[in-house]
């Protein structure tokens, strides 16, 4: 089915299979947007001075920036995990980006092949996520970007999860490539009983590596943001809705269409940047890299501002809380440069990190006369999302109500009095968790105190005066070393499909 039919019919079928109601929601809508591997300091209104972003900058002249915010992992699957479970990486099912595909069979598309089926490790089935979270609340869910919550056909796929409507990638392999040859797609108004593929006629008569890519014309990155707001054109005040939005930009690789935005680089500058491309990475080779990234962050600030526009033609801009983030840091992949851009926001270490540089992200929220116009250094992870959106919803005893009595079930605070600028009755964390095992490392935050600790070895910095992590002071603390040290394994609960060293 082409894509131009998903649009078409879409809008029609749908608006007929939700009723509308007698009466008003009194609950606000939320547009979550999560980008792909963009920096601390990506962004104008973080410091970055290569880049237009005058969309994002002005949401966060008109809300609240965060400047010690955290993502739940420094690679995108556990992070994304992070969001949808409330759990951090150490009790959480998904820990790192296990993928499912490479002995699947495959099958072809016009002249090419592609894998049979595709996508990374599942959440745990047991475990309520964030949209069954939200469809429980009452709204309507709409999800258009990245899944990466669990390969096709298993037991976690977008129609098994609390997902109305999905457009975009299941698997984030897949996301590698900016003009694939399949998206996937979960739409019961058209059918759909699970989630299904659509293929891209008019990208797969191409080969998807070397001469001829450049012939196809069915851009991803527009293709999901289109549907994004298709779906977004068909709600309304009488029911409340939960947008995630979770573009690939501005994920590698380095290609997009050659338009006003890409040329006004091109310009600004010039020539550099060249990468040779990696087949098996699905990164085709590429001129240009510097113009081609920040050619990225500035079309994913249109689309933010589309958003907002949108938001407001509709009358729904003072009752939508949006919210923008990263899943994690900056990357240097398919020919990306951080150290040109500075985007790293001067912090050390990049995506697959556990640095601040790989887990420190952009986040703004913008809720018009209710979240107070301010920079806040409040410290939150990713895996307070979720009972943040229970308690600015009004979802009451949200955790006994789904873990029961289990230990572990959740890890997150709610920091909705931060946003409604209640601060004196917000609850701090006694600590941030992250592991990851693909690096072997785990870090705990406590305070200014950062114990981080690679393949067993600990270090420990203050990030209060060594923001950039360099000066090593765990021979000096060792008391501190050894208490940070119990957090870690009084946090870490073993899975046998991601394995990290614990300290001694």
């Amino acid at each position: 089915m082409k894509y131009s039919r998903f649009l078409c019919v879409g809008g029609g079928l749908l608006a007929a299979a939700f009723p509308v109601l007698a009466q008003k929601s009194d609950k606000p809508n939320i547009i979550f947007i999560l980008c792909d591997d963009m920096g601390y300091g990506d962004l104008g209104c973080y410091g970055q001075p290569y880049i237009d972003t005058p969309n994002l900058d002005r949401m966060a002249s008109e809300g609240m920036r965060f400047t010690q915010a955290y993502s739940g992992s420094p690679v995108s699957a556990p992070s994304r995990a992070s969001i949808m479970t409330g759990q951090h990486s150490g009790h959480g099912e998904v820990r790192g980006n296990k993928e499912y595909w490479p002995e699947s069979g495959e099958v072809r598309y016009g002249i090419n092949t592609d894998y049979a089926v595709v996508g990374q490790h599942p959440y745990d089935p047991n475990h309520v996520v964030l949209t069954e979270v939200m469809k429980d609340n009452g709204y309507t869910t709409g999800m258009f970007g990245k899944w990466a919550g669990g390969y096709e056909g298993s037991v976690s796929t977008p129609d098994k999860r609390g997902v109305d409507e999905f457009f975009g990638y299941i698997c984030q392999f897949q996301a590698h490539l900016y003009y694939p040859n399949f998206l996937n797609r979960y739409n019961p108004a058209l059918g759909d009983t699970a989630t299904v593929r659509v293929t891209l006629d008019e990208n797969i008569r191409y080969p998807m590596w070397g001469a001829g890519y450049e012939l196809r014309k069915q851009y991803s990155a527009d293709l999901i943001h289109r549907a994004a707001l298709d779906w977004l054109d068909r709600q309304s005040a009488d029911q409340p809705f939960f947008g995630y939005f979770t573009y690939t930009l501005p994920h590698a690789e380095l290609v997009q269409p050659e338009d006003s935005i890409l040329n006004k680089y091109r310009e600004r500058l010039g020539d550099k940047g060249v990468y040779t491309g990696s087949y098996w990475s699905r990164y085709n080779p590429v001129t240009h890299t510097h113009a081609q990234f920040a050619a990225m962050i500035e079309r994913l600030d249109k689309y933010v501002g589309e958003v907002l526009a949108k938001l407001k033609e509709k009358g729904l801009d003072e009752n939508t809380i949006v919210i923008f983030s990263s899943d994690n840091g900056p990357h240097e992949e398919g020919g990306a440069d951080p150290t040109f851009f500075g985007r790293d926001g001067k912090l050390k270490g990049l995506k697959r990190s556990c640095h601040e540089g790989g887990i420190r992200i952009p986040f703004i929220v913008r809720w018009p006369g209710h979240v107070p116009v301010s920079v806040n250094d409040h410290q939150l992870a990713f895996y307070d999302i979720l009972p943040t959106f229970c308690d600015l919803t009004g979802m009451k005893n949200y955790e006994k109500r789904y873990a029961k009595g289990q230990s572990n079930y959740f890890d997150g605070l709610s920091f909705a009095p931060t946003l409604l600028g209640k601060d004196k009755k917000q609850k701090q964390h006694d600590f941030l968790y992250w592991e990851f095992c693909e690096t072997d490392q785990i870090a705990v935050r406590q305070g200014d105190w950062k114990l981080f600790i690679e393949k067993g070895e600990c270090h420990l910095y203050n990030l209060a005066d060594d923001i950039h992590e360099d000066h090593d002071l765990a021979a000096q603390y060792p008391e501190r070393v050894e208490a940070m040290k119990q957090i870690v394994f009084e946090q870490h609960v073993d899975n046998p499909y991601f394995k990290v060293t614990l300290p001694q």
